[in-house]
């Protein structure tokens, strides 16, 4: 098994997105991530039209589960709860986003698997937290935008009304930041022998998230009042005769060779523009400027001039022309297998590259149970005794 993780083992309780693509990550670092499901599946398997004969695979449940094995328990049968007691006794991670006291009514709390198991991580994610007024609600992405101040950060200019991004930026973000605690809390075992609870709420993130650059005016206590409001400025989409780029003026010197490319040197003297502190306070009219000269020729002259000055800048891809972009393909940072029962899929490659243990290249996400038999036996049950679980249903067994 490849990757920096290979000798760890994850028991993966959650459900949704924050959670799986989590212990998704540690998988393509090499992890034993054991899913574990109810008899009818993770909910994302069905959030989107399936891709498959069985209705068991939507893009979304791909793409937060790969690598991963499955053992399908019931838990509400205490033959289930015996099952997955054995499993992390055996393990080195539980991860779990179920709502609070949840586990501690299965009798997974984190003192009894600490009892259990004195070396496991045992990390809890959250919406908001297990503590708080709104410790008992319901929370979804959006939910964690509009909390958080990121719906205000994408508020329309002019009448400030806020947005929210078009992505569940909350859950993937709180994603990464479980992936990395969990790491943490790994290597701290190493010197001190002992496991610990790691707890990771949404909102805590997406506050952790903005503060560096989003919440400026709110740094300095006593000087909280906004210099000006930056969503009144257009964005950084810039039209051209035939597309839309970006491009990126902050230092001096990209500003002298955007002047320069755009045979505008007379912008360089601009009262408005000729220091870094004067472009940012006249955002407005300087963004306004550029975008009304980029619209005059096509994509391929200004990213050739704005180049060859030194000047960040891209093309603006749809979606599907990020498939083929020259980059993205020189890089292979998306690569394709085949997945049973539904075909040729795709995945991003996994982000972080290892010189010494290579990450683990993308591959099938599992059926329901797909090895509830293969982690049972592992566990020492016989093939009578998992027999007869199956029968009673308190594991499923994937089909096929």
């Amino acid at each position: 098994m490849a990757g920096p993780l290979a000798t760890v083992r994850v028991i993966d309780l959650t459900s949704v997105v924050s959670g799986p693509f989590a212990t998704m990550l540690l998988a393509d670092q090499g992890a034993d991530v054991i899913k574990v499901e109810p008899p009818n599946g993770d909910m994302t398997r069905r959030t989107r039209p399936p891709i498959d004969d069985d209705g068991q695979f939507s893009p979304m449940f791909i793409s937060t589960n790969r690598g991963k094995r499955s053992i399908s328990l019931d838990l509400k049968r205490p033959e289930g709860i015996a099952a997955l007691k054995k499993l992390i006794a055996r393990s080195d991670v539980l991860v779990q986003n179920f709502r609070p006291q949840v586990m501690e009514r299965l009798g997974l709390g984190e003192p009894a698997m600490r009892a259990l198991n004195p070396r496991l991580i045992y990390v809890s994610i959250s919406g908001v937290g297990d503590s708080g007024p709104y410790a008992e609600k319901r929370v979804y992405d959006p939910i964690i935008q509009g909390l958080s101040g990121f719906a205000d950060v994408q508020a329309q200019a002019g009448t400030r009304r806020p947005q929210m991004i078009r992505t569940i930026v909350a859950d993937k973000t709180t994603s990464v930041m479980t992936a990395q605690a969990i790491t943490a809390a790994l290597f701290a075992r190493e010197k001190t022998g002992a496991g610990q609870h790691v707890k990771v709420a949404m909102l805590d993130t997406m506050l952790a998230f903005l503060w560096p650059e989003a919440m400026t005016n709110h740094v300095v206590v006593g000087r909280e009042a906004p210099a000006g409001d930056h969503n009144a400025r257009p964005d950084l989409v810039f039209p051209t005769v035939d597309g839309y780029i970006t491009a990126g003026t902050v230092s001096d010197s990209e500003w002298a060779g955007f002047c320069q490319a755009t045979d505008r040197p007379d912008l360089l003297d601009d009262e408005r523009f000729n220091s870094q502190g004067k472009r940012a306070a006249n955002a407005t009219e300087r963004v306004t400027l550029m975008a009304a000269i980029l619209a005059t020729r096509t994509t391929a002259e200004w990213l050739q001039r704005l180049d060859e000055c030194d000047v960040p800048c891209a093309p603006v891809l749809r979606r599907a022309e990020v498939l083929t972009n020259e980059q993205v393909v020189a890089r292979e940072l998306i690569a394709e297998y085949d997945h049973p029962g539904v075909g040729r899929v795709r995945q991003a490659r996994p982000a972080a590259q290892f010189s010494a243990t290579a990450a683990r290249a993308p591959s099938a996400a599992p059926k329901i149970g797909q090895h509830s038999r293969e982690i049972l036996g592992e566990l020492g049950y016989g093939a009578d005794e998992i027999d007869a679980l199956a029968a009673t249903k308190v594991i499923k067994e994937a089909k096929g």
